[in-house]
């Protein structure tokens, strides 16, 4: 407990030193504000001046200045913005060819600056001198939200997200990111966002997040950038258990007896939730997983088990289309279902379940199933599949009830990632496997 402490403080004060050169910056663009005087309110000027500024002070204060443009901006005048980055600082594919043509004949070191150079459309650098601003990093995620939003209509858009990602990729890179402990002691206004970002069981009530954070046998981890103290970039909920749980209820249950943390066999990650949807596509799950596995291990070395209780979300859209009979049974199922017909659809949903996690219909050959292809990519295996596991609304539309186990192994959790990535094929359970063959 008193290493978990230290790595806790180490990582809070790396925090604070990062956030007051942040603040550094802050008073250095108030300092320059006073000396840059032409802040234009027009979208194409103040993009054109945060490019053309030579100095870090002119620099700054133009970027503090577009971004408080860009955020002024309805959707239509955004788009118009957009469109004028595509038109006019897109790569110069001209001057890019000549490069390479130049480097083919001459190659030289200054040959492949130049080509890096010109392969690099402006709004790469534009994000770059905006992400140094006060708040820059936040700001940008947030504008990719809306970015993200104005791609439905405008898809030629994905061109500048591309590049704005590749960035994000390098800033939010895994070695900057900050594990935090949660727990009923944490600040209120992150407590609030756990209550706001939680995308698999719904936190009703604070009563609910107490069951969650309070009790012994329960944890919670979230990462956290140092340009983005408060605000969590993904978190996991974590059930300290003797066995391996079948049903989300028995782990959400308000009143219960919490056992001691010591007694616990079992770690179960029960949800996974990303918080930031301008982060969409950089992956900080498969990080977290591990990273909270193994500080988990040390904390409690009784820990012999690490596995998930998850959703399979993409189960009963598949149903319909490959066993429309059997996936009508389901529909609108009530708690009558499970006392009425469950039982004699059970050897039937089952091994249309474990076609559908074990057999891919995809081009790619990846697991049909979102929440499998991120455990088992991870290195995790299929440890059980749980019928009625959760009879949710949510639940009931989107998996018939079922729930999943995967299991990490973490002394050849890295084997197992390697080996799936490779033959796609997935690792099974011996559980899993008798089940398949009774079936």
């Amino acid at each position: 407990m008193r290493l978990i402490l230290l790595g806790y403080l180490n990582m809070r004060l790396l925090q604070d030193m990062l956030s007051n050169l942040m603040r550094g910056k802050m008073g250095l663009s108030a300092f320059g504000r006073k000396h840059v005087l032409d802040l234009s309110s027009e979208p194409q000027q103040a993009v054109n001046a945060v490019l053309s500024a030579t100095g870090e002070v002119s620099s700054l204060v133009y970027a503090e200045n577009l971004l408080d443009v860009i955020e002024a901006l309805d959707d239509g005048e955004l788009a118009a913005l957009l469109a004028h980055l595509l038109d006019t600082h897109d790569i110069n594919a001209q001057a890019l060819a000549k490069a390479a043509t130049n480097y083919a004949t001459a190659p030289t070191h200054d040959g492949i600056e130049i080509i890096a150079n010109a392969a690099e459309p402006g709004w790469m650098e534009l994000f770059r001198r905006l992400n140094a601003t006060t708040n820059g990093t936040v700001r940008l995620v947030h504008f990719r939200e809306r970015l993200r939003e104005l791609m439905r209509n405008h898809p030629n858009f994905r061109r500048i997200d591309l590049g704005l990602v590749r960035l994000l990729r390098n800033w939010f890179n895994p070695g900057f990111l900050v594990l935090e402990p949660i727990d009923w002691s944490t600040a209120a206004n992150i407590l609030e966002k756990i209550i706001a970002y939680e995308a698999v069981h719904e936190i009703t009530s604070w009563d609910d997040l107490r069951a969650r954070l309070a009790p012994e046998d329960r944890r919670c981890f979230a990462f956290f950038h140092p340009a983005m103290p408060n605000e969590p970039l993904i978190f996991v909920e974590v059930a300290l258990t003797k066995e391996i749980p079948q049903r989300i209820d028995d782990v959400l249950a308000l009143k219960r007896d919490a056992d001691t943390a010591n007694a616990a066999t079992t770690a179960v990650f029960y949800s996974i939730s990303n918080c930031q949807s301008g982060l969409a596509g950089i992956s900080f799950g498969n990080f977290l997983i591990k990273r909270v596995a193994g500080q988990l291990r040390q904390e409690l070395p009784n820990l012999s088990r690490f596995v998930t209780l998850s959703p399979v979300p993409g189960l009963m859209k598949w149903m319909n289309a490959a066993y429309p009979k059997l996936a009508a049974e389901f529909a609108g199922m009530n708690d009558d279902f499970w006392f009425e017909k469950a039982e004699e659809l059970q050897t039937d949903f089952t091994r249309a379940a474990i076609e559908y996690l074990t057999v891919s219909s995809r081009p790619d050959g990846l697991p049909n199933d979102p929440v499998a292809r991120f455990h088992l990519g991870n290195g995790a295996f299929l440890e059980q599949l749980n019928y009625g596991g959760d009879r949710s609304p949510k639940a009931v539309t989107q998996a018939g009830g079922l729930m999943v186990n995967y299991s990490y192994d973490l002394d050849v959790v890295e084997k197992n990632h390697e080996e799936f990535n490779k033959t796609k094929a997935v690792p099974l359970s011996s559980g899993v496997k008798a089940l398949m063959k009774s079936l």
